[in-house]
């Protein structure tokens, strides 16, 4: 199986580091000339604006959801392929679930971290078994990484678990993940 959607998760704010717009941007792009289509929260904003403004730059297709709470909050993004404004933030991340190949994680707060360990939770209760990998840009999951063998070491988390959360410092190094664990799991 080949990667043909992938799902981002990130913020919708730029953060404090260059490094992180930068490497929206190179996703963007990346995903543009590889024909890999972007499925995201439908903002204009921040990195999530970012991802889908390089990769409808470099003309590729976008997939939005976003709640209509945050239509107005998030600035919906109104050059997406597709737009797909839903009712609640449950549904926006069941719809980009269904529609993507895989999940990556790029910085974010509170909204990426409660959609990261939803759709861990998701593949450890196996209602997908899409690989998800952390783009760890700059270091910036460094002390999640840390606090998650901490809960292997203190036995509420199972290393199995813990295992299926791919991480890479590059985008070209995320994507080489992402593509061999599909493949892995087409075999």
């Amino acid at each position: 199986m080949s990667l043909r959607t992938l799902c981002v998760f990130c913020s919708s704010a730029d953060g404090a580091r260059p490094a992180y717009r930068e490497a929206a941007l190179e996703l963007g792009a990346q995903l543009a000339s590889r024909g890999i289509g972007l499925v995201y929260g439908g903002a204009n904003v921040g990195l999530m604006g970012a991802v889908a403004n390089a990769t409808l730059s470099g003309g590729g297709q976008v997939i939005g959801v976003i709640p209509h709470v945050l239509v107005d909050k998030e600035v919906s993004n109104n050059g997406c392929t597709e737009l797909h404004v839903v009712d609640t933030m449950h549904t926006r991340k069941a719809l980009m679930g269904q529609r993507a190949d895989a999940f990556l994680i790029l910085p974010g707060g509170y909204g990426t971290f409660e959609e990261l360990f939803e759709v861990l939770a998701w593949e450890t209760l196996r209602l997908h078994s899409k690989p998800m990998c952390l783009l760890n840009t700059a270091g910036f999951y460094d002390g999640m990484l840390t606090f998650l063998d901490h809960c292997v070491a203190e036995g509420v988390l199972k290393p199995k678990a813990r295992g299926i959360l791919l991480v890479a410092d590059t985008v070209d190094e995320a994507l080489a993940k992402i593509d061999a664990a599909l493949q892995a799991a087409s075999v």
